[in-house]
């Protein structure tokens, strides 16, 4: 879902903890982690967290990737 709008992603199914994923993934400076349990499974949506901490909860896949758009484009724009 994520390549149709041209979205990098990479995916870490290693057996570690969810935390310990979450702490590498800050320490690598990881812009945005997306983190899909049973919940969001059932929902088909994804948790969203954005590199420092700030969690922008559950959304659909459609509206993060909406997101990051607007996000580029004032980017772009600045």
């Amino acid at each position: 879902m994520l390549k149709n709008y041209e979205i990098r992603a990479h995916v870490d199914v290693r057996t570690e903890t969810i935390g310990k994923r979450i702490r590498e993934a800050e320490i690598g400076k990881i812009p945005y982690m997306l983190i899909i349990g049973e919940k969001e499974e059932k929902e088909e949506a994804v948790s969203v967290r954005k590199h420092g901490g700030e969690d922008l909860g559950s959304m659909a896949i459609n509206s993060f990737c909406e997101h990051i758009k607007t996000m580029l484009k004032k980017e772009i724009e600045v």
